[in-house]
């Protein structure tokens, strides 16, 4: 039977696209009544509007680079830290839009208020919160992220989701990150358990699906929110979910499964 579950924080337990893109918003709004009403520190909007003059096309044009940069994002900590690389790509898109000399000030100050602006915004919905607590009670439960080690303790920091956890594994303070065996090997000494007694859930199919499969863990759950599947979905997770909530019925499903296999195999063995 299943022992424990290992739940994705990226867009699976917190929306990080969402806080991300209300974050840009915070930063570069599209009008002026939009910055006045903006939280945050009023320096970087008042630069960017006033000093540097920036129409609401320009702002867009940053927001939409900054967001694109962010997507094709490939950092190798051992040549330069997250922050260098991530001020970099606002100082990029800055140049891009408005042309000139590169602003690294200006570009920090945008990076600084995005960041912090997004950790305000990441949150671990009340309902979310409670189906953890209920299914620790009988479940070990562990976090599994990929991502750059200070990027991601800030997150976990932020939704402050630690006590719904026995352990939370960060990939990048492994040897190896999702989908590789190995962190779902670590993650099951950590518990005590076997992979077979082990549930995988998040939204990539490329790390969190595949991970799971690759590790030969009991089952693996797929987070489509879209519920539009490709024609040819692969890998092929065992289980599609719409909501992270509703995990729990998954998880009878399987338990009953398993109670039912018991029994057949219980039968069988009665009438050799």
């Amino acid at each position: 039977s299943v022992k424990a579950v290992f739940f994705d924080l990226d867009n699976t337990l917190i929306d990080t696209a969402a806080a991300g893109r209300r974050a840009i918003e915070e930063v570069l709004p599209s009008s002026p009544s939009a910055a006045a009403a903006a939280p945050g520190p009023a320096a970087v909007i008042s630069a960017l509007q006033s000093k540097h003059h920036y129409g609401e096309g320009e702002a867009r044009a940053v927001c939409d680079k900054v967001q694109a940069k962010l997507l094709k994002e490939c950092h190798d900590p051992a040549k330069m830290c997250i922050t260098d690389l991530r001020i970099s790509h606002w100082e990029e898109a800055i140049q891009e839009t408005i042309g000139g000399e590169a602003n690294r000030d200006l570009a920090a100050e945008c990076y600084y208020l995005w960041k912090t602006t997004r950790l305000q915004h990441l949150t671990l919905a009340e309902d979310t919160r409670a189906m953890l607590t209920e299914l620790r009670k009988g479940l070990r439960l562990l976090l599994l992220t990929n991502g750059e080690r200070q990027t991601q303790r800030e997150k976990i920091e932020a939704c402050a989701c630690q006590p719904y956890f026995d352990a939370i594994v960060v990939g990048g303070e492994q040897k190896e990150e999702k989908p590789a065996a190995s962190i779902f090997h670590y993650c099951c000494d950590l518990l005590g358990v076997q992979p077979a007694e082990c549930v995988m859930v998040g939204d990539s199919l490329d790390t969190d699906i595949q991970g799971g499969l690759n590790a030969g863990l009991k089952a693996t759950v797929w987070l489509n929110k879209a519920m539009t599947a490709p024609v040819d979905t692969s890998p092929v997770p065992h289980y599609i979910i719409s909501s992270v909530l509703d995990l729990p019925a998954v998880l009878q499903k399987m338990e009953h499964n398993s109670n039912a296999k018991l029994e057949t195999d219980h039968m069988a063995g009665s009438n050799e």
